[in-house]
């Protein structure tokens, strides 16, 4: 999928998250820095009932969850964590086998303690605002 500005790039992850993501479902964001992976999360938030704007990049917390919706939705960071350990100590396994939907930023961090079954989304920047978007199960 190549999308031509954000906001195309927004409505295609709601729609997407609409007809694709389920209770218990894990999206792995791929990406370089800038990419829109923030902007993909807020679009599957929305279509779960969070309001977009209350979702930002859990830089400095690792996790946000997003309550307020027909289903939670975690949204992970992992850009700073320095290995899975980390990740442990903070309970991630409770997030990732539980009921919410997780949307994991920089899962390359966390690799080895991702579930089996979960959706990877690959972004990549081809200039200006548009993006090409490619979407895999595992």
């Amino acid at each position: 999928m190549i999308t031509k500005s954000v906001e195309e790039s927004m409505n295609w992850a709601e729609n997407w998250a609409k007809e694709n993501l389920v209770s218990g479902s894990v999206v792995c964001l791929r990406g370089d820095l800038g990419a829109g992976k923030t902007h993909i999360v807020k679009s599957i938030s929305k279509a779960f009932g969070v309001n977009p704007e209350q979702v930002n990049s859990p830089t400095f917390t690792l996790i946000h969850e997003y309550n307020s919706g027909r289903i939670p939705v975690y949204h992970f960071d992992c850009y700073r964590l320095k290995s899975t350990t980390e990740a442990l100590e903070i309970g991630v396994e409770d997030y990732l086998y539980g009921e919410g939907i997780c949307c994991i930023e920089w899962p390359e961090r966390i690799e080895d303690l991702l579930p089996e079954n979960r959706i990877e989304i690959s972004i990549s920047h081809l200039g200006n605002d548009k993006r090409e978007i490619e979407v895999r199960s595992i």
